[in-house]
C-alpha cells in the first residue's frame, strides 16, 4: 500500500492545552482499557491456539509447557566441552595456572592463537592518563556528580518542547506510510510561518476520515473528576476517526504517547475483525469472507465520514458502507454491563439509501438535520426525528463529498466523481426522487473525480476543490443582482505537490488559509493572500467581513521539510498559479 494521508483536520486557537500530559497506566486506566481491549485480547487467544493445532498437525513441535518439558528432556544430551576448564573459580586479577602442551586436545583449532598465553603480559607498564583508571569513579547521571554544577532537568526540557501556545493551530492528519496507520498532530504557527509535527498516535487500522470535537466522551479519562473534587471537564480536544474496520474511535489530542483510545464506538466482538468467518473451503476461505449480519446498533463496514454536532454536543453521526448512516450518543457508556445488547450501541440507525454512504453532516443553523452523500447517486436531507419525512436529489455520479453552506440556512454543495460541484436549495427538493431536482449552479470545478470539497466559514461565497487532477482551486460565487443568478469565477488554482488531493480544509482562524493533503502523504498548508490575484478580488470580500487581510512575503506555501523531498516541487507548484 503506498503512503497517502486520507484526511486533515483543524483545531482552532487556544483549545489544545498548553501543556500535554502524558499517558499514564494506572489502575483506572488499566481497568477501563481491560473492558476496551478485551475483545482483542479474546480473538489473539483464538488465533494462538489456532496457530498451536496448525503447529502440531505440521510436526514442528509443541509450545507452552509441552516444550518447557521437551527443552528440559534435552538437557542432559547436551555437552560443555569446557566443563573440565570451568569446574574451579579463578579470580580475575590472577593468572589461569599454565596448562601442559599434553593436556591440549589433539586437532584444536584455536591452538594457533597462543589463547592460553593470553594473559602473561604481567611486565609492561601501564601507560598514558588512564594507568590509574581504578582509581576513577563513576555516576550514573550528572545530577550525582558533585563536579557537574549545571544540572540538566530533563523534564521540563520536555514540557518546553511539548508546549502548545494560545496562537498555535493543531492540524490532524490521518496517514498512512510502509502499511503503518497513524494520526500525525502538526503545531502550525501562522505569525513565523512554521510547521511541525508535533506527536503521534498510531492507529490499528487504515484511517478513512476524521472530525473534531469538544466533548469528552463519558468513557474518557477526561470526563472523571479530579483527584482534588470538582466537576469533571465539560470540553476537550478530541478527534474521531473512522477506519476500515466497523468502529469509531476517538482520541484526547491533549495527551502524548496514548496507547488506547477514549473510546470504541461500536461491537469490535461481533464484527470480529481479526477472526473472519470463512466462506466455503480451499481457496474461497482465503480470498472471501462471510458478509457480516446488519445491526441497527454498530456499523459492520468502514465507516467513511463522521459528523459531530455542535449544537447537541453529545451527538456523533456516522457514515458507513454498510449503506447506513447511525447516530451516538458520546454521553452514554458503550461498554455497559459488558454483555452489549442491541440498545446499548447507535442512538439511531437510519436506511435512507440503497449503497454505500459516503459523506454526512449535520446543518448548524438546524441542528436536527442530516445531509447525506452515496454511491447510489443520490443526496438525502431529513430531520434526523423523522427520517421518513426527507427530500433528496439524483445527482448523476457517485458522491465524493458535501458541504452545508454556512452563509445559507437551506443551501449546499455537493461535489462529484465526474469532476462536478452542484449547489442544491434543500426547500426545492422533492420528496420523491423520481421528481426533477435541478441545482441551481453547477461548476465543471477539475478533470476527474471532486474528492475534496470545504466552504470557507470566514467569506461569504468562497469554497476550495480538490481533484485527483493533482490541483487545488479556490472558487469565487457572487450574485448578479441584473440578472438574479450567481456566478462562479475561478480566482486561484495550484499544484501543491500533494498528488491527488484527498482533502482540503479551510482555516477555522485565518480566512485564506487552507491545509491539503493526498497521494504523496504530505502536507501543506496554503495561504491564497500571497498571490495578488487572490488579494484583489476577494479583498473587498474580507473588508466586508471585518478581517484584515495580511500580505504575506514568501509563496504562501509552509510545509514540513524532509531529507528526501524534491526541492522542486515548490517551484513546479508556483508555475501551476493562475
Amino acid at each position: 500500500m503506498s503512503s497517502l494521508i486520507s484526511s486533515v483536520a483543524w483545531v482552532r486557537r487556544g483549545v489544545a492545552a498548553r501543556h500535554p500530559t502524558k499517558y499514564t497506566l494506572d489502575d483506572q486506566e488499566l481497568e477501563r482499557v481491560s473492558a476496551l481491549a478485551r475483545v482483542e485480547l479474546e480473538d489473539a487467544r483464538k488465533e494462538l491456539e489456532e496457530a498451536h493445532k496448525a503447529a502440531l498437525s505440521m510436526g514442528k513441535g509443541a509450545e507452552g509447557e509441552e516444550a518447557d518439558d521437551a527443552d528440559e528432556d534435552d538437557e542432559g544430551e547436551w555437552v560443555d566441552e569446557d566443563d573440565d576448564a570451568m569446574d574451579q573459580d579463578v579470580p580475575m586479577d590472577q593468572d589461569q595456572p599454565e596448562k601442559s602442551a599434553e593436556a591440549k586436545p589433539k586437532g584444536d583449532d584455536l591452538e594457533e592463537y597462543h589463547l592460553d598465553d593470553y594473559d602473561k603480559d604481567e611486565g609492561m607498564p601501564g601507560m598514558g592518563p588512564f594507568s590509574n583508571i581504578k582509581g576513577l569513579t563513576y555516576y550514573r547521571n550528572n545530577d550525582e556528580d558533585p563536579y557537574i554544577t549545571l544540572k540538566e532537568d530533563d523534564e521540563e526540557q520536555e514540557r518546553q518542547e511539548l508546549e502548545v501556545l494560545p496562537t498555535d493551530n493543531l492540524v490532524v492528519v490521518a496517514k498512512t506510510e510502509d502499511e503503518i496507520s497513524q494520526l500525525e498532530i502538526y503545531v502550525y504557527d501562522e505569525s513565523e510561518e512554521n510547521l511541525y509535527v508535533h506527536h503521534d498516535l498510531m492507529l490499528p487500522s487504515f484511517p478513512l476520515c476524521l472530525e473534531w470535537l469538544d466533548f469528552p466522551p463519558v468513557s474518557s479519562p477526561a470526563a472523571r473528576p479530579p483527584p482534588d473534587g470538582g466537576a469533571p471537564a465539560q470540553f476537550g480536544n478530541f478527534i474521531a476517526v473512522g477506519t476500515l474496520d466497523p468502529e469509531i474511535e476517538i482520541w484526547s489530542l491533549d495527551v502524548v504517547e496514548a496507547m488506547y483510545p477514549d473510546m470504541v464506538l461500536g461491537r469490535p466482538d461481533k464484527t470480529a475483525a481479526h477472526v473472519p468467518t470463512p466462506l466455503g473451503t480451499g481457496k474461497k476461505k482465503r480470498k472471501k469472507t462471510k458478509a457480516r449480519p446488519a445491526s441497527t446498533a454498530h456499523h459492520v463496514d468502514a465507516v467513511l465520514g463522521l459528523s459531530w454536532n455542535r449544537t447537541h454536543r453529545n451527538l456523533l453521526a456516522s457514515a458507513s458502507a454498510d449503506r447506513t448512516v447511525k447516530l451516538w450518543d458520546l454521553s452514554r457508556d458503550p461498554t455497559i454491563n459488558g454483555e452489549g445488547g442491541e440498545g446499548e450501541g447507535a442512538l439511531r440507525s437510519f436506511d435512507v439509501h440503497k449503497d454505500k454512504v459516503q459523506a454526512v453532516q449535520w446543518n448548524q443553523a438546524d441542528p436536527t438535520v442530516l445531509l447525506t452523500g452515496s454511491y447510489d447517486r443520490t443526496v438525502r436531507t431529513f430531520d434526523s426525528r423523522a427520517p421518513d419525512a426527507g427530500v433528496g436529489a439524483v445527482v448523476g455520479a457517485d458522491v465524493e463529498a458535501l458541504r452545508w453552506d454556512p452563509w445559507e440556512t437551506h443551501s449546499f454543495y455537493v461535489s462529484l466523481e465526474n469532476g462536478l460541484v452542484l449547489n442544491f436549495d434543500a426547500r426545492a427538493l422533492p420528496s420523491d426522487l423520481s421528481s426533477p431536482s435541478p441545482a441551481r449552479f453547477t461548476v465543471a470545478a477539475h478533470d476527474g473525480a471532486v474528492s475534496a470539497l470545504d466552504i470557507n466559514p470566514h467569506v461569504r461565497g468562497v469554497i476550495a476543490t480538490g481533484g485527483t487532477d493533482k490541483v487545488v482551486k479556490v472558487w469565487n460565487v457572487t450574485e448578479d443582482q441584473d440578472l438574479g443568478k450567481r456566478q462562479v469565477s475561478l480566482v486561484i488554482s495550484r499544484d501543491l505537490g500533494v498528488g491527488k488531493v484527498f482533502s482540503t480544509v479551510w482555516s477555522p482562524d485565518d480566512p485564506l488559509t487552507l491545509a491539503a493533503a493526498g497521494s504523496k502523504a504530505k502536507l501543506q498548508i496554503w495561504d491564497i493572500g500571497a498571490n495578488a490575484n487572490a488579494r484583489k478580488v476577494l479583498g473587498p470580500k474580507i473588508a466586508e467581513a471585518g478581517r484584515v487581510l495580511k500580505e504575506k512575503q514568501g509563496g504562501g506555501v509552509i510545509s514540513v521539510d524532509t531529507d528526501d523531498e524534491d526541492s522542486s516541487g515548490d517551484e513546479d507548484g508556483g508555475e501551476g498559479d493562475e
